[in-house]
């Protein structure tokens, strides 16, 4: 049976993953998988690390990114700490295109709806949408949150329009199973909305660590983050020590009534393809004006503005721009 883990948050996720993508890469190489994929929270930090190491160990990488999707628009900063601020959706990239559209969604998370989390809206996942294929997230999700309070039209409204906003192809009903009795409310929602909308479900662990046994290590990691202590009964916990890398036969007996659900996770990884060139700069074209050369141009630009600034310059000022604008030519700048 083929099995890809679509949701898993490294040492990336600062804080609130403790899995480091070496031995990550190497156990899911030690359960017989082909393929996994990277989604830490906000963030791309750890793509180029998870990329070479995933490629060095044989197994496909799937880039990807669990965002925080505020309710509203992500220019607006009111509220407090209590308020619903954000959902969470899991965002992967299917081709190139969608690997660059995606960076500029994390980007503009954080230059333009930070809030206490680098926050994106609807607008930007309207605008780059192309070659993204989105998940529906853990219990944080907008459609999850609304099934779990019993508002199962609100969770369809919001289903319909993440599958208009992607394409039905390239959004899936995100089942968990982590022993939380939310998440079979949730499931159930899950399968009822598959059934009512055609969208495909697909299964995820919500990967937080490698091995069942570092739950505990995780868990001081929380409270490292959180400024709680162990002892404290009043604090964040990822309960019942499910959130490890999971085997494929584990993961199928948990979704028993899904099979399909199994099945998918390893279609998507298939259809995930990036390919991150090294030892090559990529430097954008800059037009110029008819009659010069990208050369030419530069230098006519910066002694423009050089006996702009300093009409009595002098031999010694002279030849140090000269040198500069070598030095730009010989790095291959231009």
């Amino acid at each position: 049976m083929d099995f890809t883990h679509l949701h898993v948050h490294t040492e990336y996720s600062l804080l609130d993953g403790s899995n480091k993508i070496k031995e990550l890469i190497a156990r899911v190489k030690e359960l017989g998988m082909d393929s996994v994929a990277i989604t830490d929270h906000g963030v791309m930090y750890g793509v180029i690390d998870f990329y070479k190491e995933a490629q060095k160990q044989g197994i496909h990488p799937v880039i990807g990114c669990e965002v925080y999707v505020a309710p509203g628009s992500r220019f607006d900063k009111s509220g407090n700490m209590s308020s619903n601020r954000y959902h969470h959706l899991v965002l992967l990239a299917e081709n190139d295109t969608g690997y660059h559209n995606l960076m500029k969604i994390v980007s503009k998370g954080f230059t333009e709806g930070f809030y206490y989390k680098p926050r994106v809206d609807k607008e930007l996942l309207k605008e780059y949408h192309e070659g993204i294929i989105a998940l529906s997230a853990c219990l944080a999700g907008e459609i999850p949150d609304a099934l779990r309070k019993g508002l199962y039209q609100t969770a369809l409204n919001a289903a319909q329009e993440m599958s208009e906003i992607f394409g039905e192809d390239h959004f899936y009903l995100e089942l968990q199973d982590h022993g939380i009795p939310d998440q079979k409310t949730v499931n159930q929602g899950l399968l009822r909305l598959a059934k009512d909308t055609g969208l495909e479900l697909v299964a995820t662990n919500d990967i937080h660590y490698t091995l069942a046994e570092d739950a505990q290590a995780h868990d001081v990691l929380l409270c490292i983050q959180t400024g709680k202590k162990v002892a404290d009964t009043d604090r964040m916990r990822y309960e019942g020590g499910q959130y490890y890398v999971k085997s494929p036969e584990e993961m199928a007996s948990l979704f028993p009534y899904a099979r399909e659900a199994i099945e998918n996770t390893h279609k998507i990884a298939m259809r995930c393809h990036v390919d991150i060139e090294f030892g090559h700069y990529k430097l954008p074209e800059f037009p110029v004006p008819e009659g010069y050369d990208s050369w030419e141009y530069l230098q006519k630009l910066v002694w423009d503005g050089f006996y702009e600034r300093y009409p009595q310059a002098d031999e010694k000022l002279k030849e140090r721009v000269s040198y500069e604008l070598n030095t730009i030519k010989t790095m291959g700048f231009v």
